[in-house]
């Protein structure tokens, strides 16, 4: 956790208006509640009595909406088609402050949905609706006309691999070319076979992903120093922020001794989304100038409020300072 209340103090205030552009997979998550009471007759499931039906933006768009909600400037780039569920993540996103760059809404693509069914404040099962990646890759004009003009106007950017196709070796090259010099680039990765991510100033995989990154197979406890070694020699970012779901997050930064940093979460109903907060609010603290140790811990903090909630979820400087001081206490 951020080490005490005027740190956190000093964050938030220093975060106001800075600009962050987020380029990733963005889709709709599509939460149906309700609850089941008998299992159906015509097969070993439940049936579930639905209650209601809400939306929230997943992915791209939640770190997005994560950035908009701590005080910063937030624009963003991933496809939202035409479609009804694009209608729908496209008010979600510009309700929660969020500017779309132009061109992100297409009618040459689908909406990635993901649909999960919850009862009783578990999930059931989820639903996915989404084309193959080609679909999804950026076209040059949108990396000439739209993207590269945007990251001359931001103080930071953001990667945000879902590994839904907007995200490959060749678009990282991209941004990484059109950023200006110095600008912190982070990024969330996906690992899959033909993607590269080097040389960005901080890369944050879930333990899994970091375990896939290096190449080793799961194993307890995680064999962090072999892990940083090997992400380190592939693919060279300055930093490396692991998170590790109940036990915190391990952080390495420019190649130093690992420092792990507990979790702060005092109950937790739900992971998902809770790694677009991470660079969310570490990328927003970086961007004003905090130091990376301080800024992986702000977003330590962000992110042990935002799993205390069901389903993908954002946190404001309010919730931060009051879970701050209900956790110093």
């Amino acid at each position: 956790m951020i080490n005490n209340l005027s740190t956190l103090e000093s964050v938030l205030s220093a975060i106001p208006g800075k600009r962050v552009l987020v380029i990733g997979d963005v889709m709709l998550d599509d939460y149906i509640w309700g609850d089941a009471s008998r299992i159906s007759p015509e097969a070993p499931v439940p049936v579930v009595k639905v209650s209601s039906q809400t939306y929230t933006a997943g992915g791209a768009a939640n770190v997005a909406l994560n950035i908009a909600s701590l005080g910063g400037k937030a624009s963003l780039f991933g496809w939202i088609g035409t479609d009804a569920n694009g209608r729908k993540l496209a008010d979600v996103i510009a309700t929660g402050g969020v500017n779309i760059l132009d061109g992100a809404i297409s009618p040459q693509h689908e909406t990635i949905v993901k649909t999960r069914v919850i009862c009783r404040r578990q999930q059931l099962c989820r639903l996915d609706h989404e084309a193959g990646p080609d679909a999804f890759a950026l076209t040059q004009r949108i990396l000439d006309d739209v993207l590269a003009p945007a990251l001359k106007n931001t103080d930071a950017v953001i990667i945000s691999d879902y590994g839904k196709g907007v995200i490959t070796t060749e678009s990282i090259r991209a941004i990484q070319a059109a950023a200006p010099r110095g600008m912190f680039i982070a990024l969330d990765p996906k690992p899959r076979t033909g993607i590269h991510y080097a040389g960005v100033s901080v890369i944050t995989p879930n333990r899994a992903e970091a375990l896939k990154m290096a190449g080793i197979d799961d194993s307890t406890p995680f064999p962090a120093a072999e892990v940083f070694r090997r992400i380190r020699e592939k693919f060279a970012p300055a930093h490396l922020v692991v998170t590790l779901g109940a036990d915190g997050m391990l952080i390495n930064i420019e190649g130093e001794t690992a420092e792990q940093i507990p979790t702060v979460a005092r109950e937790v109903f739900d992971v998902s989304g809770a790694g677009d907060t991470v660079i969310a609010a570490l990328t927003l603290a970086a961007a004003a100038g905090v130091s990376l140790s301080n800024a992986a811990r702000f977003a330590n903090t962000a992110a042990g409020f935002v799993v205390g909630k069901l389903g993908t979820a954002t946190a404001t400087p309010d919730d931060l300072r009051r879970y701050a001081a209900e956790a110093a206490t």
